[in-house]
Protein backbone atom coordinates (compact mmCIF):
# COMPACT_ATOMS: atom_id res chain seq x y z
CA UNK A 1 0.00 0.00 0.00
CA UNK A 2 1.35 3.68 -0.91
CA UNK A 3 1.60 6.41 1.61
CA UNK A 4 -1.78 8.26 -0.81
CA UNK A 5 -3.57 5.04 0.04
CA UNK A 6 -2.35 5.43 3.78
CA UNK A 7 -3.48 9.07 3.73
CA UNK A 8 -7.05 8.38 2.26
CA UNK A 9 -7.26 5.41 4.87
CA UNK A 10 -6.77 7.93 7.59
CA UNK A 11 -9.13 10.56 6.06
CA UNK A 12 -11.86 8.22 6.09
CA UNK A 13 -11.30 6.73 9.32
CA UNK A 14 -11.52 10.53 10.72
CA UNK A 15 -14.58 11.29 8.93
CA UNK A 16 -16.36 8.18 10.52
CA UNK A 17 -15.23 9.55 13.76
CA UNK A 18 -16.22 12.98 13.01
CA UNK A 19 -18.21 13.99 10.06
CA UNK A 20 -17.28 18.01 10.40
CA UNK A 21 -13.96 16.91 9.37
CA UNK A 22 -14.61 16.14 5.39
CA UNK A 23 -16.63 19.42 5.45
CA UNK A 24 -13.99 22.18 6.77
CA UNK A 25 -11.82 23.03 9.69
CA UNK A 26 -13.37 22.78 13.23
CA UNK A 27 -14.95 25.70 14.92
CA UNK A 28 -12.66 28.49 17.25
CA UNK A 29 -12.09 28.41 20.06
CA UNK A 30 -14.54 29.98 22.30
CA UNK A 31 -12.18 32.46 23.53
CA UNK A 32 -10.72 33.46 19.71
CA UNK A 33 -14.90 33.16 18.46
CA UNK A 34 -15.04 35.87 21.69
CA UNK A 35 -11.93 38.31 20.40
CA UNK A 36 -13.37 37.84 16.42
CA UNK A 37 -16.74 39.30 17.75
CA UNK A 38 -15.63 41.74 19.75
CA UNK A 39 -13.43 43.08 16.63
CA UNK A 40 -16.08 42.94 14.08
CA UNK A 41 -18.25 44.88 16.45
CA UNK A 42 -15.22 47.55 16.88
CA UNK A 43 -15.17 47.79 13.38
CA UNK A 44 -18.69 47.89 12.69
CA UNK A 45 -19.57 50.81 15.37
CA UNK A 46 -16.28 52.66 14.04
CA UNK A 47 -17.85 52.57 10.02
CA UNK A 48 -21.12 53.90 11.75
CA UNK A 49 -20.29 56.56 13.79
CA UNK A 50 -19.26 58.77 10.68
CA UNK A 51 -22.42 58.05 9.14
CA UNK A 52 -24.47 59.21 12.25
CA UNK A 53 -24.49 62.67 10.82
CA UNK A 54 -25.57 61.92 7.55
CA UNK A 55 -28.27 60.09 8.34
CA UNK A 56 -29.35 62.62 10.85
CA UNK A 57 -29.44 65.34 7.91
CA UNK A 58 -31.17 62.77 5.66
CA UNK A 59 -33.70 61.98 8.13
CA UNK A 60 -34.38 65.83 8.96
CA UNK A 61 -34.31 66.20 5.01
CA UNK A 62 -37.16 63.41 4.52
CA UNK A 63 -38.95 65.05 7.57
CA UNK A 64 -39.40 68.37 5.93
CA UNK A 65 -40.64 67.03 3.11
CA UNK A 66 -43.04 65.75 4.80
CA UNK A 67 -44.16 68.13 6.92
CA UNK A 68 -43.57 70.56 4.79
CA UNK A 69 -41.01 72.81 6.73
CA UNK A 70 -39.62 74.46 3.77
CA UNK A 71 -41.36 75.23 -0.01
CA UNK A 72 -40.52 72.50 -2.24
CA UNK A 73 -38.83 75.20 -4.47
CA UNK A 74 -36.36 75.78 -1.55
CA UNK A 75 -35.87 72.36 -0.52
CA UNK A 76 -37.04 69.71 -3.09
CA UNK A 77 -38.52 66.51 -1.68
CA UNK A 78 -35.30 63.88 -1.47
CA UNK A 79 -37.54 61.67 -3.67
CA UNK A 80 -37.40 64.58 -6.81
CA UNK A 81 -33.32 65.01 -6.32
CA UNK A 82 -33.29 60.93 -6.43
CA UNK A 83 -35.27 60.54 -9.81
CA UNK A 84 -32.87 63.59 -10.93
CA UNK A 85 -30.01 61.92 -10.39
CA UNK A 86 -31.07 58.61 -12.03
CA UNK A 87 -32.26 60.75 -15.26
CA UNK A 88 -28.84 62.49 -15.41
CA UNK A 89 -27.47 59.10 -14.92
CA UNK A 90 -29.97 57.43 -17.42
CA UNK A 91 -28.81 60.09 -20.08
CA UNK A 92 -24.59 60.16 -19.58
CA UNK A 93 -24.89 63.86 -18.38
CA UNK A 94 -23.78 63.26 -15.10
CA UNK A 95 -20.89 61.30 -16.82
CA UNK A 96 -20.11 64.38 -18.77
CA UNK A 97 -19.79 67.20 -16.58
CA UNK A 98 -18.09 64.87 -13.98
CA UNK A 99 -15.45 64.27 -16.70
CA UNK A 100 -15.49 67.35 -17.32
CA UNK A 101 -14.55 69.09 -14.58
CA UNK A 102 -11.97 66.06 -13.04
CA UNK A 103 -9.89 67.00 -16.58
CA UNK A 104 -9.78 70.26 -15.93
CA UNK A 105 -8.47 69.74 -11.99
CA UNK A 106 -6.01 67.20 -13.61
CA UNK A 107 -4.40 69.71 -16.31
CA UNK A 108 -4.60 72.61 -13.61
CA UNK A 109 -3.39 70.47 -10.47
CA UNK A 110 -0.52 68.82 -12.52
CA UNK A 111 0.89 72.06 -14.03
CA UNK A 112 0.37 73.96 -10.25
CA UNK A 113 1.87 71.34 -8.43
CA UNK A 114 5.07 70.80 -11.41
CA UNK A 115 5.40 75.11 -10.76
CA UNK A 116 5.11 74.51 -6.95
CA UNK A 117 8.10 71.67 -6.76
CA UNK A 118 10.00 73.55 -9.05
CA UNK A 119 10.22 76.84 -6.84
CA UNK A 120 9.64 74.62 -3.95
CA UNK A 121 13.38 72.78 -4.64
CA UNK A 122 14.94 76.18 -5.77
CA UNK A 123 14.22 78.09 -2.44
CA UNK A 124 15.06 74.74 -0.36
CA UNK A 125 18.13 74.36 -2.05
CA UNK A 126 19.39 77.79 -2.56
CA UNK A 127 19.83 80.71 -0.47
CA UNK A 128 19.92 82.79 -3.10
CA UNK A 129 16.75 81.37 -4.74
CA UNK A 130 14.94 81.91 -1.79
CA UNK A 131 16.34 85.97 -1.49
CA UNK A 132 15.21 86.67 -4.94
CA UNK A 133 11.66 84.67 -5.07
CA UNK A 134 10.42 84.20 -1.54
CA UNK A 135 9.16 88.07 -2.10
CA UNK A 136 7.39 87.81 -5.31
CA UNK A 137 6.06 84.20 -4.16
CA UNK A 138 4.37 85.93 -0.86
CA UNK A 139 2.97 88.68 -2.65
CA UNK A 140 1.11 86.16 -5.14
CA UNK A 141 0.16 84.09 -2.37
CA UNK A 142 -1.84 86.90 -0.39
CA UNK A 143 -4.09 87.16 -3.65
CA UNK A 144 -6.72 84.47 -3.86
CA UNK A 145 -7.20 82.16 -6.72
CA UNK A 146 -10.71 84.72 -7.68
CA UNK A 147 -9.14 87.19 -7.35
CA UNK A 148 -7.05 86.60 -10.44
CA UNK A 149 -9.80 85.83 -12.53
CA UNK A 150 -10.79 89.66 -14.08
CA UNK A 151 -6.78 90.22 -15.00
CA UNK A 152 -6.86 86.75 -16.49
CA UNK A 153 -9.73 87.10 -18.16
CA UNK A 154 -8.84 90.20 -20.37
CA UNK A 155 -5.39 88.24 -20.57
CA UNK A 156 -6.73 84.71 -21.87
CA UNK A 157 -10.68 85.41 -22.10
CA UNK A 158 -12.58 83.27 -20.17
CA UNK A 159 -11.77 79.59 -21.97
CA UNK A 160 -10.29 76.30 -20.66
CA UNK A 161 -7.19 78.58 -20.38
CA UNK A 162 -8.61 80.72 -17.37
CA UNK A 163 -9.88 77.54 -15.26
CA UNK A 164 -6.97 75.87 -15.52
CA UNK A 165 -4.50 78.93 -14.34
CA UNK A 166 -6.79 79.45 -11.73
CA UNK A 167 -6.73 75.93 -10.67
CA UNK A 168 -2.93 75.58 -10.92
CA UNK A 169 -2.36 78.88 -8.88
CA UNK A 170 -5.07 77.25 -6.32
CA UNK A 171 -2.84 74.19 -6.13
CA UNK A 172 1.02 75.86 -6.94
CA UNK A 173 0.69 77.75 -3.00
CA UNK A 174 0.87 74.90 -1.00
CA UNK A 175 3.20 72.29 -2.91
CA UNK A 176 5.61 74.92 -2.82
CA UNK A 177 5.27 75.87 0.57
CA UNK A 178 5.51 72.52 1.45
CA UNK A 179 8.42 71.40 -0.62
CA UNK A 180 10.40 74.34 0.61
CA UNK A 181 9.89 72.98 4.41
CA UNK A 182 10.27 69.29 4.06
CA UNK A 183 13.69 70.23 1.73
CA UNK A 184 14.87 73.11 4.72
CA UNK A 185 13.88 70.25 7.53
CA UNK A 186 16.26 67.54 5.97
CA UNK A 187 19.37 67.20 9.68
CA UNK A 188 22.32 68.84 8.44
CA UNK A 189 23.83 65.04 10.17
CA UNK A 190 22.43 62.98 7.09
CA UNK A 191 23.83 65.87 4.90
CA UNK A 192 26.91 65.49 6.74
CA UNK A 193 26.64 61.70 6.22
CA UNK A 194 26.27 62.02 2.46
CA UNK A 195 29.31 64.50 2.61
CA UNK A 196 31.18 61.51 4.59
CA UNK A 197 30.48 59.05 1.42
CA UNK A 198 31.97 61.54 -1.13
CA UNK A 199 28.27 62.44 -2.51
CA UNK A 200 28.11 65.36 -4.93
CA UNK A 201 25.34 67.66 -5.11
CA UNK A 202 23.42 65.36 -7.47
CA UNK A 203 23.75 62.29 -5.30
CA UNK A 204 23.00 63.95 -1.87
CA UNK A 205 20.32 65.74 -3.52
CA UNK A 206 18.37 62.14 -5.20
CA UNK A 207 19.83 60.08 -2.32
CA UNK A 208 19.31 62.17 0.57
CA UNK A 209 17.44 65.28 0.93
CA UNK A 210 14.23 64.55 -1.87
CA UNK A 211 13.59 61.25 0.00
CA UNK A 212 13.65 62.52 3.05
CA UNK A 213 11.39 65.21 2.74
CA UNK A 214 9.00 62.99 0.57
CA UNK A 215 6.13 63.36 3.83
CA UNK A 216 5.98 67.03 3.93
CA UNK A 217 6.25 67.51 0.10
CA UNK A 218 2.91 64.85 0.02
CA UNK A 219 1.01 66.98 2.58
CA UNK A 220 1.72 69.69 0.44
CA UNK A 221 0.75 67.61 -3.00
CA UNK A 222 -2.79 66.65 -0.69
CA UNK A 223 -3.53 70.59 0.07
CA UNK A 224 -2.62 71.59 -2.78
CA UNK A 225 -4.95 68.83 -5.05
CA UNK A 226 -7.92 69.99 -2.32
CA UNK A 227 -7.45 73.71 -3.10
CA UNK A 228 -7.68 72.54 -7.18
CA UNK A 229 -10.72 70.86 -6.71
CA UNK A 230 -12.29 74.20 -4.39
CA UNK A 231 -11.18 76.80 -7.11
CA UNK A 232 -12.42 74.44 -10.20
CA UNK A 233 -16.30 74.64 -8.54
CA UNK A 234 -15.86 78.38 -7.93
CA UNK A 235 -14.27 79.33 -11.52
CA UNK A 236 -16.76 77.14 -12.69
CA UNK A 237 -19.44 78.74 -11.25
CA UNK A 238 -18.53 82.35 -12.79
CA UNK A 239 -17.43 81.07 -16.43
CA UNK A 240 -18.29 78.01 -17.91
CA UNK A 241 -20.92 76.45 -19.56
CA UNK A 242 -19.77 72.34 -18.79
CA UNK A 243 -18.58 70.80 -15.65
CA UNK A 244 -20.29 70.35 -12.21
CA UNK A 245 -20.17 74.10 -11.14
CA UNK A 246 -22.31 74.82 -14.44
CA UNK A 247 -25.16 72.30 -13.47
CA UNK A 248 -25.03 74.41 -10.45
CA UNK A 249 -25.43 77.59 -12.41
CA UNK A 250 -28.06 76.47 -14.84
CA UNK A 251 -30.26 74.62 -11.51
CA UNK A 252 -30.35 77.92 -10.24
CA UNK A 253 -30.96 79.88 -13.33
CA UNK A 254 -34.35 77.42 -13.62
CA UNK A 255 -34.75 77.43 -10.23
CA UNK A 256 -34.75 73.51 -9.77
CA UNK A 257 -33.23 72.89 -6.48
CA UNK A 258 -32.56 69.59 -7.18
CA UNK A 259 -30.38 69.62 -10.06
CA UNK A 260 -28.16 72.24 -7.03
CA UNK A 261 -28.62 69.57 -4.80
CA UNK A 262 -27.03 66.81 -7.15
CA UNK A 263 -24.25 68.77 -8.49
CA UNK A 264 -23.34 69.47 -4.76
CA UNK A 265 -23.79 65.91 -3.50
CA UNK A 266 -21.30 64.52 -6.64
CA UNK A 267 -19.24 67.71 -6.20
CA UNK A 268 -18.73 66.68 -2.18
CA UNK A 269 -18.56 62.97 -2.93
CA UNK A 270 -15.44 63.19 -5.63
CA UNK A 271 -13.72 65.77 -3.15
CA UNK A 272 -14.07 63.45 -0.24
CA UNK A 273 -12.92 60.44 -2.59
CA UNK A 274 -9.98 62.46 -3.46
CA UNK A 275 -8.66 63.34 -0.54
CA UNK A 276 -9.39 60.31 1.04
CA UNK A 277 -6.89 58.17 -1.54
CA UNK A 278 -4.29 60.72 -0.75
CA UNK A 279 -5.32 60.78 2.83
CA UNK A 280 -4.35 56.72 3.11
CA UNK A 281 -0.81 57.43 0.90
CA UNK A 282 0.24 60.40 3.39
CA UNK A 283 -0.53 58.40 6.41
CA UNK A 284 1.82 55.25 4.74
CA UNK A 285 4.18 57.73 4.32
CA UNK A 286 4.51 59.24 7.99
CA UNK A 287 4.85 55.79 9.22
CA UNK A 288 8.06 55.74 7.13
CA UNK A 289 8.60 58.69 8.05
CA UNK A 290 8.46 57.68 11.79
CA UNK A 291 9.86 54.30 11.38
CA UNK A 292 13.05 56.54 9.64
CA UNK A 293 13.39 58.70 12.52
Amino acid sequence: MTNLDLGRAAFHSAVARDPSAAVGPRRWPPRLAAVAERLRGGVTAAAAVPLAFPTLLLGLWILSARLGWLPAQILPDPALVAATVAEFVETGDLWFHTGVSLLRVIEGFALGAALGLGLGVAMGLSDRARWIIEPSFTAIAQVPPLGWIPLLMLLVGIDEALKVLIIAKAALIPVALNTHKGIRNVPAAWREVGAALTFGPWLTLTRIVLPASVPTVFTGIRNGLTNAWLALVAVELLASSEGLGYLMVWGRQLFQLDLVILAMIVVGLVGFALDWSLGRVERRLQRWELAGS
